[in-house]
């Protein structure tokens, strides 16, 4: 168990460093002069004149080894100074971490509709295998992947805001402002979780205890809710995980759709006004907490699962 716990830490570890390393490299890898670019991240307004910019770059650190500036970057981003955005002037963390507020509410319940839809309809495919309600409901949730949300999102727009007035276009000001968003979100997931489930659940109806339990006795729903579901649903934690991470960054087409001011819309605003720093603090912290919670995920599973931490560890 402590070797399992000690090569997942050690490999949360060395990717995160490894995103952080990549992202660092942006402006040296980016059309322009890194120095300037740095320089324009630390300090207020633009360096024009070649001498001050020389001065501050070696105020800065600039001409020191590659390594040294990283390490020097990296201990300012753990303490959560993240530079200056070159279109706000503003610290970047102060922008960065409202959206990240709103994106994890955004995905939270994503997920959770997610979640919820498809361990019902698993668990009604997986009890009824090769009946009609197992196949409309493996039809139905496979078809939703075929779904672009780019596609379905001004469709809902158009018939529940414009057509019906039943439900806001755009913004984030309550609750009726996220039913959309995740809506157009939850498809996907929907789709594999609920295979995930059924899969779990028809595996577990097959072990060798299940079996035993309804030899003895035990009745379908008792054996269902203590032997077969805590079993049957072990693959959708990992498969929420994985989808936590994704939706953190990938929501950018429904953020931009319905001007939610998520990390999504954060990082597509970054990206089209070429402001560095804010992409840099924006890629680092959805990297970072992507990793950690696939990891998460994985120790959750292990320790669920004794199998699998005996292969892993």
């Amino acid at each position: 168990m402590t070797a399992f716990l000690a090569r997942r830490a050690a490999t949360l570890g060395i990717t995160v460093l490894i995103a952080s390393f990549v992202v660092f490299l942006i402006p040296y890898v980016t059309p322009g002069d890194p120095v300037r670019k740095i320089i324009r991240s630390r300090v207020a307004g633009e360096v024009v004149d070649d001498s001050v910019a020389q001065t501050l770059a070696a105020d800065l650190g600039l001409q020191d080894p590659l390594m040294v500036q990283y390490l020097r970057w990296l201990g300012r981003l753990l303490g959560g100074d993240m530079g200056l955005s070159y279109a706000s002037r503003t610290p970047v963390a102060e922008q960065v971490l409202p959206a990240l507020g709103i994106t994890l509410s955004l995905v939270v319940m994503t997920l959770a509709v997610a979640a919820a839809v498809s361990v019902v309809l698993g668990v009604i495919a997986a009890l009824q295998e090769g009946r009609a309600a197992d196949r409309i409901i493996t039809t139905v949730t496979q078809a939703f992947i075929a779904v672009p949300e780019y596609w379905l999102a001004p469709v809902l727009v158009l018939v529940f805001a414009l057509n019906l007035s039943l439900l806001p276009s755009a913004g984030w000001s309550g609750p009726s402002s996220a039913v959309l968003p995740v809506a157009v979100l939850a498809l996907r997931p929907t789709s594999y979780f609920t295979s995930a489930v059924r899969e779990g659940v028809l595996d577990a109806l097959g072990a060798e205890h299940v079996v035993a339990a309804r030899a003895r006795g035990l009745g379908r729903f008792r054996t269902l809710r203590r032997h077969v579901l805590p079993n049957g649903l072990l693959p959708l934690t990992t498969l929420v995980a994985v989808w936590f991470a994704g939706l953190l960054g990938g929501s950018v087409i429904v953020e931009v759709v319905f001007a939610i001011p998520g990390m999504g819309r954060l990082l597509y605003d970054a990206v089209r006004n070429s402001d560095i720093p804010l992409a840099q603090g924006g890629v680092v912290v959805v990297v970072g907490l992507a990793v950690a919670l696939t990891t998460a995920a994985d120790l959750v599973h292990g320790l669920l699962n004794p199998r699998v931490r005996g292969r892993r560890a």
